[in-house]
Order: C-alpha cells, then sequence, then structure tokens
C-alpha cells in the first residue's frame, strides 16, 4: 500500500491544503497540523460543530475557515493559520464578543485567541465566543 505525500509545510509550519468547500478539506488540514497542534484543534474543531450544528467550513489561502449555517454565502465568523509556535485564531467580529478575545488587530473589529502547546484552553469559555459569533454577520471573503 503507498502511503499519500505528506502535505508541505508552508513558512512558520502551516500546512498547504488545496482549497475546498466542506469538512473534508478542514480534516486534511487538521491531519496535516504539525506536532500538538493537530490534537488541540481537532478537538476545537469538533467543539464548534458541537457548538454550532450545520456550522459550514472551507479552507482557503491554507486557512480553515468557519460560517454560520444561515450567513450569506462567503460569510465567515472566524478562521484559524497555524504558526511555528502557536495556532491563531481570528474571530472576524470579535469586538463584539462579550468577553473580547485578548489580542487585538489591525483590521477594524477582528480579534484573536492564540493557543500555545502548554495552554489550557477554557472550552465552554471558548464555545460562548463560538456560539457568539456564528450569530453576527461574519466577514466576507
Amino acid at each position: 500500500m503507498v502511503e499519500p505525500p505528506k502535505p508541505v509545510l508552508l513558512s512558520g509550519g502551516n500546512p498547504q491544503i488545496p482549497k475546498g468547500e466542506g469538512d473534508g478539506p478542514v480534516q486534511a488540514y487538521i491531519a496535516a497540523m504539525p506536532g500538538w497542534k493537530s490534537a488541540a484543534w481537532a478537538r476545537l474543531d469538533a467543539l464548534i460543530a458541537r457548538a454550532v450544528p450545520g456550522v459550514r467550513k472551507a479552507v482557503k489561502w491554507n486557512s480553515p475557515f468557519y460560517g454560520a449555517p444561515d450567513a450569506l454565502p462567503g460569510h465567515w465568523f472566524l478562521s484559524i493559520h497555524c504558526y511555528a509556535r502557536y495556532i491563531k485564531i481570528a474571530f472576524f467580529d470579535g469586538a463584539a464578543l462579550d468577553p473580547v478575545p485578548p489580542v487585538a488587530s489591525k483590521s477594524g473589529t477582528t480579534r484573536y485567541f492564540h493557543i500555545h502547546e502548554d495552554d489550557r484552553v477554557d472550552e465552554a469559555g471558548f464555545a460562548e465566543w463560538i456560539r457568539q459569533a456564528s450569530r453576527l454577520p461574519g466577514e466576507k471573503m
């Protein structure tokens, strides 16, 4: 049996995954995340699916995107990007969340949450951010 080729990791360790709509490309991205990041994001991806039944998923620009099931086409509330030392979660309308995610952005209302290897994520708090973010208009991309 021939194993499929391993995905290329771009600068900083972000997997290079072909763009695509649906859960399949997102799961391919998660599987290709290096080290601890794969298991950490798999757990949070499942939490997102539970918090927002019918969540839309896609991979664009080598990053997973998440959209509310009833959002306008092309509108997304969250994306992630894999860096060498952490996972960067972008809440596109994050300034409207309560509490506001901790890392500011230079781009309007976007706020970030970073996860490092030894961090313990408050999954109940994260799920609440997800529920709140999914009810906002999201970012058109």
